[in-house]
């Protein structure tokens, strides 16, 4: 059996999985902001406890290549790259915005295409176009959500929008007959089980020494306002 322990941290939803031949198994996961790097451990030895299994039972590491939160996909990826070392097991990425739809793709019934949507900052969102079989008909990009952006899409064909940027959005959505939003869906490790049973079959593992998040975009830092009495 093929056990792979999955990590998704690219938003504030800090989850785990452990899947067994492509299927999920347990899952373990808290959506609070600024958990990630004090959780992460503890939720995968409850994962592990709630399968009665140990780290010597896996046979890889799966983890959330990106884009998303700088912060998240640094943490959740320098945990996955530190156990792999540790168990002398292959490391998998897997991208997010593709085990996003892989999730939400079941929920769809009509839509022929997938538009995930996370938060990048203003009026912008790290997205991807799909279609049901989570093939890639447009790879990820950040894009601003305009009319130039929406005038991009055929709206005769059914598409689903989905995930935590897709509210900046919903006016531009709601007014296409055609197309759907899909509310409360985040990025989650249970998406992850297909793909990375898919690379683990086909030895698609990474270099743990040098493998880097796919950030898409430069990490800007900022500095809170200071009150002026």
């Amino acid at each position: 059996m093929i056990r792979i322990l999955q990590i998704e941290t690219s938003t504030s939803m800090c989850s785990v999985a452990i899947s067994e031949d492509g299927q999920t198994a347990v899952c373990v996961e808290k959506n609070e902001a600024n958990i990630h790097g004090a959780q992460l451990l503890p939720m995968i030895d409850e994962a592990l406890a709630e399968l009665k299994i140990t780290f010597d039972d896996l046979s890889a590491i799966a983890v959330s290549k990106g884009p998303g939160s700088y912060t998240g996909l640094r943490i959740g990826v320098a945990s996955a790259k530190g156990l792999c070392y540790g168990l002398n097991i292959p490391l998998i990425s897997v991208p997010t915005l593709q085990s996003f739809s892989e999730l939400v793709v079941k929920k769809s019934t009509t839509s022929k295409f997938l538009c995930p949507m996370l938060d990048a900052r203003r009026m912008e969102v790290y997205t991807a176009r799909f279609d049901r079989d989570t093939n890639y008909v447009e790879k990820e990009s950040a894009r601003i959500l305009d009319d130039d952006f929406f005038n991009s899409f055929d709206a005769n064909e059914a598409w689903c929008f989905f995930g935590p940027g897709m509210n900046k959005a919903s006016e531009f959505i709601s007014k296409k007959e055609n197309w759907k939003m899909i509310d409360d869906q985040w990025p989650s490790a249970k998406g992850m089980s297909k793909l990375a049973f898919e690379a683990f079959k086909e030895k698609r593992f990474e270099d743990i020494a040098y493998y880097e998040p796919f950030y898409l975009k430069d990490f800007v830092a900022t500095t809170p306002k200071k009150n002026i009495l």
